[in-house]
This record gives C-alpha cells, sequence and structure tokens, in this order.
C-alpha cells in the first residue's frame, strides 16, 4: 500500500493502491495533454521516445479543455474505451 499526499488537503493523506503496471507495452496508449503549459513539450518527447523504442506501439493523442477541472466524463469514456494505458502530462 502506497500513501499518496492530495494536494486539496494535506492533513488528510489519501492511502491508495499504486496501479499495476504492465509487463510490456503493447496495444494502445493514451497521452493526455492536460493543458498546462509545456505539458505538450513533454508529452512530444515521450511520443517520440515511444515510437524508437516499440515500434508497433498505437499512441493517440487527448487534450483537457483546461487543468482547472477535470476532464470531461466523454473524454474519459473515449480514452477509456479506446485505450489500454494513459500517460497524463503535468507540467509548467
Amino acid at each position: 500500500m502506497t500513501t499518496i499526499l492530495d494536494p486539496t488537503d494535506e492533513r488528510k493523506p489519501v492511502v491508495r493502491a499504486v496501479s499495476p503496471r504492465p509487463d510490456s507495452l503493447t496495444g494502445r496508449i493514451a497521452l493526455l495533454d492536460i493543458a498546462k503549459p509545456r505539458g505538450n513539450v513533454l508529452l512530444d518527447r515521450l511520443e517520440e521516445l515511444l515510437r524508437e523504442r516499440h515500434p508497433g506501439l498505437q499512441i493517440a493523442r487527448y487534450s483537457k479543455p483546461t487543468f482547472t477541472k477535470p476532464a470531461p466524463v466523454e473524454l474519459r469514456e473515449r480514452i477509456r474505451n479506446d485505450c489500454d494505458l494513459v500517460v497524463e502530462a503535468l507540467a509548467d
């Protein structure tokens, strides 16, 4: 069990299990830009590295309309239905 500190209320740490990591990268990966400055730069480089190291991997790019709110339900459902794994970019 891993403790993750949620920045919305540091007085009450949230205990969550870390999601299991896949043994290999296969299928379709979602790269989600949450609309923070330079997040797209991080995802561009990550996509480049993934394509070099895993040539058969399918990569889909998604963007949130704003970082100040959760991703719209429709976007979350589309990613869940279309992809096997998601990487979310947080950058400034």
